[in-house]
């Protein structure tokens, strides 16, 4: 029996209700208006959630595996939840076994990969899209794979390498495009030049893009990636800096205590 929602209180409603429109506006009169919207609730009750969903927001992101699991089971099945959280290996079978799970955000590694392939249902309705992440800020404290530069040994580098695996390897899995967090410094940096964390994600996608698409014509690689026409989707951009992303041409944008505010402490609804 799933458990109960406790719904917000009227004036949360209303709060979360207009949070969200205004977040909604500002993504749609930007250059990337037809960009997701991904709402990002951790720690946020799922009254919180649901409020938004009735609003019409349907994306939703989460941080920790079980906090998902217990959230997917409670809320709509229509919800398309998306993990931006670090991935184990060892939690890619709980993940898998949610079938709203919409996108891993976070793949960094073959192991999380070949585990979530292999854990997905063979009867799930289409793949489980994947962006794998990049650390476009070289911090110790990110996680990520090495951003790619448009070099000859760029098609050897572990980016290149995982992307591969997914296309030809994991039929459960859609090889969808690249994530970055990146550093506090870059989001706070001034509107006149462009976040670098944001251009060095674009251009591991456009090295990328042109790796695969050499191979694919070379008969070394067969299979589909990114969107309908190929593109691969980027998602960069968080509360504080996500109008400079959807500038900058990100396909997706997280954002939480603009939606959400700050997290709220124990007993509060």
């Amino acid at each position: 029996m799933k458990p109960d929602i406790i719904p917000a209180s009227p004036e949360r409603i209303a709060d979360l209700h207009l949070s969200l429109s205004e977040i909604q506006a500002r993504v749609q009169q930007s250059s990337h208006s037809n960009a997701t919207l991904v709402a990002v609730s951790k720690y946020k009750p799922a009254g919180d959630i649901l409020a938004c969903y009735e609003a019409g927001q349907r994306d939703f992101g989460e941080n920790y595996v079980q906090e998902l699991v217990d959230k997917a089971e409670q809320l709509p099945p229509d919800i398309r939840w998306h993990f931006i959280g670090t991935l184990q290996s060892n939690k890619a079978k709980i993940l898998a076994s949610i079938p709203n799970l919409h996108t891993i955000q976070t793949l960094t590694s073959a192991k999380a990969a070949t585990s979530l392939n292999k854990a997905l249902p063979i009867d799930r309705s289409a793949p489980l899209n994947i962006l794998l992440q990049v650390n476009t800020s070289g911090e110790d404290s990110k996680s990520g794979l090495a951003p790619l530069t448009p070099t000859s040994q760029a098609s050897e580098s572990e980016l290149v390498s995982l992307a591969k695996l997914i296309i030809s390897s994991c039929p459960r899995l859609h090889f969808q495009g690249l994530m970055t967090i990146g550093s506090l410094t870059e989001s706070l940096a001034s509107d006149e030049k462009e976040n670098q964390d944001f251009t060095t994600l674009k251009e591991s996608r456009d090295t990328l893009k042109g790796i695969l698409e050499k191979e694919k014509e070379a008969g070394k690689l067969d299979g589909r990636w990114g969107d309908e026409g190929g593109h691969l989707v980027l998602s960069m951009g968080m509360s504080s800096d996500f109008e400079a992303a959807l500038k900058a041409g990100s396909d997706i944008v997280r954002v939480g205590t603009g939606i959400f505010g700050e997290r709220q402490k124990k007993g509060e609804i």
